[in-house]
């Protein structure tokens, strides 16, 4: 077993370093989208019948993650949704986070308005 999880670790290492940005970037964003819907990973994980460990590793870039477990955990996510369409594709949900997340940008006052305020 020992053999099998540092085999699963090395993955990552073996790849070209902008491969494993690539893969790091998709688990994010996965995990936005996952976020943006309120969904709890262990519940995306059962519906997708992979482990919640598994399902950390997709959301972390894992490069030994089998594709089909990781299609498995997006159609949970955004059903209907496609893999090779994911950054071109807006997703409505992490649409409504993002402008959330966006703070209001605070303005100064006019010397108009700072009068009105003046006491």
């Amino acid at each position: 077993m020992h053999e099998i999880s540092h085999m699963k670790k090395s993955q990552n290492i073996a790849m070209p370093p902008h491969l494993v940005q690539e893969l790091k970037e998709l688990g994010e964003h996965i995990a936005r989208m996952r976020k943006a819907r309120r969904l709890l990973q262990a519940e995306v994980a059962v519906r997708a019948n992979i482990s919640r460990e598994t399902a950390s590793r997709i959301e972390n870039g894992d490069a030994a993650v089998g594709i089909g477990q990781i299609v498995r955990y997006l159609d949970v996510i955004a059903p209907g949704a496609n893999l090779g369409r994911l950054h071109e594709t807006q997703d409505a949900a992490l649409a409504m986070l993002e402008s959330a997340e966006k703070r209001q940008r605070a303005r100064k006052l006019s010397p108009k308005a700072l009068k009105q305020y003046d006491f």
